[in-house]
């Protein structure tokens, strides 16, 4: 666990709460190098882990089965990969879909063809399969039909595709959902507590992904040799880097975020560590020049990203022109010991909040020695631990102190109490219902945490004054119902970023800062919302590829070297060159 009221000695301290713990804040998070595709692609690296191929049969469609192996200085694991035909009609990215173009999951050992028939029978069917307790991740995906198909057309006629395919939507399949810890069968959370390749959160769902991007270089050309044996050429280097795996999420992320306050503490306890250690460091000429280069690339990356939501497009294309400001004052400002802190202080005051923590996460970039190791610190065990014997005045206190943000909100007023969080009883997902006029507030979730600490606090502070020297324990022997908040409240009291500082009741709450904030952690790149309420982003583009984890030690520095990747250059016009010549 790590240490939350004192930073560590040689840091300057750890930003306020209220600051960081804001809902648009957290929203404007870009991922950084703790993010989880981060630190499991260095992890591959660091220990050599050998991605082998055991099984690949696929017709000439690409349907079929591949088996991945994967051998660990620790164990062996396998990715088993069930392809199929899916008519467009069944293609669908929501939770509920009963059929994909592939179904997936992660093995814990080894596949014998008992294992690998009860897989065949249950992994298709997901949720309404009877899932194997080795399976670590279940997971499934659906194809980007234009971008699959331009990329076999092209391969099967010798040529490589438009890398522009991949800025516009930089996938072959995005994911829906990708499964652990127990649900529907599969090995329980604990399973992996102990597990040395995967204790780190979501590092196994990470892995799942990281193959299924494999496979999807390995069939689309497949399917392009079948099509021309004699024509066909495999996907140029780069080009493979440049993809990554897409995925579609929706509310459903959201209650995470809430439901996990510890684990959300630690996520960004880490961050914000890992800032304050970066601001207590010497700048040299190496690392400003660094920044800068960073800056341009980020720059440049931001500048390819596509969205069709108007209000993320303007709120990259305002970091894409703030950000000529932050070189020129890296350009311009002397070289001296504060220079960060500077830094970071000159952006507070001058860049839109999403420039902000992009200059914060560049910064974290600069130092891998000071800031990787806290990627080991990421999870902890969630306990909210209930104090009976505590006098009821001290948890007043507590709530006066710590939840004095959700004291401030009037939960009268109409804006303040707009939406109510549910869950559909026909689709199995969270939906967010306006007050007083959309049916569904009867089945409301326990999400917003805000009016529940504030009623918690009316109801205690009136049964102080009739009991001045009461204990929590006959408060809740009176009132029962609040057990849950007071444990919460009790816990979360001593951790500052635990809870997010805001009325998720509120009308100009917006859900999609919640998605991205779990996103952001994940390490998701090109955000780009389709509603305020579901979001396509993209995992491991830029990342190495297997046959370059694969290959001989090299300096992991240049293996992780992946962040806000740009789209190939040089791929079109060599082509066109050669076709020139050629004619």
């Amino acid at each position: 666990m790590l240490e939350y009221r004192y930073p560590i000695a040689g840091t300057v301290p750890l930003r306020n709460a209220g600051e960081v713990m804001d809902l648009e804040r957290l929203g404007s998070l870009p991922a950084s190098r703790l993010s989880f595709v981060r630190s499991l692609v260095r992890q591959m690296a660091r220990q050599r882990w050998q991605i082998s191929t055991a099984r690949f049969d696929l017709d000439e469609h690409g349907h079929g089965v591949a088996i991945y192996r994967l051998q660990t200085p620790q164990g062996r694991y396998h990715g088993v990969i069930f392809s199929q035909q899916l008519a467009d009609d069944q293609r669908s990215d929501r939770v509920i879909a009963q059929a994909w173009d592939v179904t997936f999951g992660v093995i814990e050992g080894d596949v014998d063809d008992a294992l690998l028939k009860q897989m065949a029978a249950n992994v298709p069917l997901q949720e309404a399969g009877r899932q194997h307790p080795r399976l670590l991740v279940l997971s499934r995906a659906n194809r980007s039909l234009r971008n699959f198909a331009h990329f076999v057309e092209a391969l099967s006629a010798g040529q490589q595709p438009d890398p522009a395919w991949l800025t516009r939507v930089g996938y072959l399949y995005r994911t829906t959902a990708v499964y652990g810890n127990g649900k529907f069968g599969i090995a329980d959370f604990v399973r992996l507590q102990d597990n040395p390749d995967f204790h780190r959160p979501f590092s196994a769902q990470m892995l799942a992904v990281y193959l299924l991007r494999h496979f999807s270089i390995e069939q689309v050309e497949h399917i392009a040799r079948c099509q021309a044996p004699e024509r066909a050429v495999p996907m140029a280097t780069e080009l493979r880097r440049y993809l990554g795996i897409g995925n579609s999420t929706g509310l459903g992320m959201a209650p995470f975020l809430i439901n996990h306050p510890q684990l959300i503490q630690q996520w960004v306890t880490c961050r914000e560590t890992a800032l304050a250690l970066v601001l207590g460091q010497t700048p040299d000429e190496e690392r400003r020049q660094r920044l800068i280069a960073l800056t341009r690339r980020a720059m440049r990356h931001l500048d390819q990203t596509v969205t069709e939501d108007a209000e993320q497009g303007e709120r990259n294309a305002a970091i894409v022109a703030a950000l000529p400001e932050v070189i020129a004052w890296l350009e311009e400002v002397p070289l001296e010991e504060a220079l960060w802190p500077q830094l970071v202080a000159w952006s507070a005051r001058t860049l839109p909040l999403e420039a902000q923590e992009l200059v914060n996460t560049l910064l974290i970039e600069l130092y891998p020695e000071q800031v990787d190791p806290l990627e080991d610190q990421m999870g902890t065990d969630e306990r909210l631990e209930l104090t009976p014997d505590m006098p009821l005045v001290r948890l007043k206190q507590l709530i006066e102190t710590h939840y004095d943000w959700a004291l401030a909100e009037d939960f009268e007023a109409p804006e303040a109490r707009y939406w109510f969080w549910y869950r559909s009883a026909e689709k199995e997902e969270p939906r967010l219902g306006v007050r007083g006029v959309e049916p569904g507030a009867e089945k409301e979730l326990s999400l917003a945490i805000a009016p529940r600490v504030h009623h918690t606090h009316g109801v205690l502070s009136e049964f102080l004054e009739a009991n001045p020297r009461a204990l929590v324990v006959e408060f809740l022997i009176a009132h029962p119902r609040h057990k849950d908040i007071v444990r919460r409240i009790q816990t979360m009291a001593e951790t500052p970023y635990g809870e997010i500082r805001a009325n998720l009741w509120h009308r100009d709450m917006k859900p999609m800062h919640l998605l991205r904030t779990k996103l952001a952690f994940f390490g998701a790149g090109r955000f780009d919302p389709k509603s305020d309420r579901w979001v396509r982003i993209t995992l491991f583009q830029g990342a190495p590829l297997v046959e370059e984890l694969n290959a001989e030690p090299r300096d992991l520095a240049e293996v992780d070297d992946w962040s806000f990747p740009l789209e190939p250059e040089g791929i079109m016009h060599a082509q066109r060159q050669e076709a020139g010549e050629t004619s």
